[in-house]
């Protein structure tokens, strides 16, 4: 007998990255050479400072329960990387550490998000976001903001898509899937809005900080009138190259950080204890391999725009962070090839897969029907095959 599944988990949508990730290694697995561009992964390996702190804690029988939040001295470091780097002022009660930002994330909606509760977000969002407000019984409002404007929402669409239920905003900047990043006066003309509506709480997702190309990364928590309702999410996975080793963060009102330490307490408790000394190491010790992997990242970043601008019909903007393209491919819907018509992006990118041998993301499960997420996190090498790939193959399609 087959037992049905709970309406919230009917409700979700199974993540459309991770499923073209599983497609492109059933391939790989038959012996036909892809190259993957679909995951959000730093290619680089852990600093060896970092894994030597992980090494020690084992040594160390860090092997207990550690406190829901995380440990004081992680939380203490957190403080002081805030307090160092971007100027904000926290305390370690107003810090809670989990696995991955993911869960931080989904935490805070869950902890603040009741049903009804309206979240504006911005689209191109990453695929999480919706169906996080969903898994909270709360009302996703997408504020489409396309190529044309860089994928950034302006205040006037803020203002437009606020109602009496908006309950909370999810930015994240730099973005996935789009690589955008928000300056310091865009977050202030969306701050300045904000402060007129003092009950919306702002996520802001500040994972890909690391990587941004601009030289200084801004926070909308800098802006005094919406302080006191910004929760911050952040974490190792991406500026470290720890994407296995699942730890995220918040930082954020405390009321907020009390409410996600309760709920965390019930359903996974504190991160892994190994994991948290690694991430202290990472905050606290050499802080040179930002520097590399963000250099290296950039470069790449530079030769995938200019090989993709080369390709006929591919709309593509200039990134100023993270470590994805995201070029508009309307010109490719509606074609064929050997009979079999195109009729969206997620067709678009299973031809690419099929044809060219190059895994990527169809841009409907990110808010952007029209656009394809390429990430540039593998070699050189790899990239320039990829797009040639991704060339001769969209071609072929008429």
């Amino acid at each position: 007998m087959k037992f049905p599944v709970s309406d919230r988990l009917a409700a979700l949508s199974p993540s459309e990255t991770l499923a073209m990730s599983q497609k492109s290694n059933e391939l790989k697995a038959q012996g036909i050479d892809v190259i993957n561009l679909s995951v959000g992964e730093p290619d680089f390996f852990t600093p060896d400072h970092i894994k030597e702190a992980a090494k020690q804690a084992v040594d160390k029988n860090f092997s207990f329960y550690s406190p829901v939040p995380g440990y004081p001295a992680l939380r203490n470091a957190i403080c002081a990387k805030l307090k160092n780097e971007n100027g904000l002022e926290y305390k370690p009660e107003e810090i809670v550490c989990s696995n991955g930002a993911k869960q931080s994330v989904c935490n805070v909606i869950l902890a603040v998000i009741s049903k009804g509760d309206e979240v504006i977000i911005p689209a191109p969002f990453w695929v999480s976001y919706p169906e996080m407000v969903t898994l909270a019984d709360g009302t996703s409002v997408i504020v489409s903001a396309g190529i044309d404007q860089d994928f950034k929402m302006t205040p006037a669409q803020l203002e437009a898509a606020i109602t009496p239920k908006t309950k909370a905003l999810i930015l994240c900047s730099p973005s996935n899937p789009t690589g955008s990043v928000y300056s310091k006066e865009e977050l202030e003309g969306l701050a300045n809005v904000l402060a007129k509506y003092p009950n919306i709480i702002i996520i802001s997702d500040e994972i890909y900080e690391h990587i941004n190309y601009l030289g200084k990364h801004e926070s909308i928590a800098q802006f005094e009138s919406v302080r006191d309702r910004v929760v911050i999410v952040n974490g190792v996975s991406k500026a470290y190259a720890m994407t296995g080793w699942r730890l995220g963060w918040i930082a954020g009102p405390k009321w907020i950080a009390s409410a996600c330490n309760t709920l965390q307490g019930q359903y996974t408790s504190g991160p892994c204890s190994v994991t948290q000394k690694a991430a202290e190491a990472a905050y606290t010790g050499d802080q040179s391999c930002l520097v590399t992997m963000r250099n290296a990242f950039e470069k790449r970043k530079n030769l995938v725009v200019s090989m993709a601008r080369e390709i006929p019909g591919l709309k593509v903007n200039d990134p100023q962070g993270a470590f994805y393209i995201f070029p508009d491919a309307s010109y490719y819907i509606g074609k064929s090839y050997n009979g079999k018509k195109i009729e969206n992006s997620g067709d678009l990118a299973l031809f690419l897969l099929e044809v060219g041998h190059v895994a990527c993301v169809g841009g409907g499960a990110f808010g952007a029907p029209d656009c394809i997420r390429m990430s540039y996190a593998t070699s050189e090498d790899n990239l320039i095959k990829a797009f040639t790939r991704i060339k001769e193959a969209l071609a072929k399609l008429a």
